[in-house]
């Protein structure tokens, strides 16, 4: 997924720093994610052998992360042996999985509330364009069966979110935008007239416990417990909550009412604090002043609402306080945005650290 703010290609150097400050500690096993998005730190943490604690306010994230964070055993889905008997032709219990996926592939489409909502269909005029429509269909169809069968005990919570990480990982891949969901494409692109699949996605399985929450991250802070506190907060005005909404819905399928031209959810109990200057520096110290992590990591860049020296004021209250710093690449919507801007296309990329008191 092309995301706002991932740290995929930030991962080397997340690790040399981290790896740095915390080497020869062998106390150091909890490994926390707080503004999780994707889960790709906590994925990579997860594979180094880290319990993960992983959250985020955005209930598509928490979907992402209880697959592939909390998520940890191998998928057996034995209460959907009547309904896809090839379940039990398969000789190992990793390809079951496969299996279901490969079942959901062959439902039949309905007109459902994507199709009606963020495709064209039939209408004229005032039609959202996210999604093509056989892709809108098959997205509803399968999203109502994952949640017929969680409703009727045909799978747990497990299988559940593993199934719906799945939909969303694709259905994103044929999405008919230049990258978030702020705006959609007047015109159907050549990758969204392709019908997605449900190509399962990774299981990453270890002998750990992860937790994952759907919480406002300063409220929980005070009730979790970490050797390591890795903070990657939104960095400017951008809400994630409007970037992704239609992701939000299709994880949700709460049949939200919309609003305008986008189809825009309400999302005002979701707007992030670091989103809005006023507030960002507060709430930032709210965070390293209640936690009792031993270690804080800050990925921050120097475009943000919080000036280098905000940072350094507050880290340097609790402890001590030093940071790394490399050259990263902006976030990129399209290919088009990527060879206008290619001369002046990084920033400096900040690993903020704490030891704390």
């Amino acid at each position: 997924m092309n995301y706002i703010g991932c740290k995929y290609t930030l991962l080397p150097f997340l690790d040399q720093c981290i790896d740095k400050i915390t080497l020869g500690d062998k106390n150091v096993h909890t490994f926390c994610d707080l503004f999780a998005g994707t889960g790709v730190v906590g994925r990579h943490f997860k594979e180094r052998g880290y319990s993960i604690i992983a959250n985020d306010l955005q209930y598509y994230s928490f979907v992402l992360n209880k697959q592939y964070i909390e998520n940890h055993t191998t998928l057996l889905f034995e209460c959907l042996q009547d309904e896809v008997p090839q379940i039990n032709d398969v000789l190992f219990d990793e390809e079951k999985a496969n299996v279901v996926c490969k079942y959901l592939d062959t439902l039949q489409g309905v007109e459902g509330f994507v199709f009606n909502n963020f495709c064209k269909g039939e209408k004229q005029e005032g039609y959202r364009l996210y999604f093509s429509d056989d892709n809108g269909k098959k997205c509803d169809a399968i999203r109502q069966k994952i949640e017929t069968w969680k409703d009727k005990g045909n799978i747990n919570d497990n299988e559940y979110f593993f199934l719906l990480a799945t939909l969303i990982e694709n259905i994103d891949k044929v999405a008919n935008t230049a990258s978030v969901y702020g705006a959609f494409l007047k015109k159907i692109k050549a990758s969204a007239t392709k019908q997605f699949s449900m190509s399962p996605v990774k299981m990453i399985l270890n002998s750990q416990e992860h937790k994952v929450f759907n919480e406002d991250a300063n409220t929980l802070i005070s009730h979790i417990d970490t050797d390591i506190l890795y903070l990657d907060p939104p960095y400017n005005q951008r809400q994630y909550s409007a970037n992704y909404h239609v992701l939000e819905t299709i994880a949700k399928y709460d049949n939200p009412i919309l609003s305008g031209k986008t189809g825009m959810r309400d999302y005002s109990s979701q707007k992030s604090k670091y989103c809005q200057k006023m507030q960002v520096k507060t709430a930032f110290e709210g965070l390293i002043m209640n936690t009792n992590a031993k270690y804080v990591f800050l990925s921050y860049n120097n475009e943000g609402l919080m000036s280098f020296e905000d940072i350094k004021d507050v880290m340097s209250k609790y402890g001590t306080y030093g940071y790394f710093e490399t050259k990263y690449s902006r976030f990129k919507s399209d290919k088009a945005s990527e060879e206008r801007h290619i001369k002046a296309n990084t920033t400096k990329e900040y690993i903020h650290y704490l030891l704390k008191r």
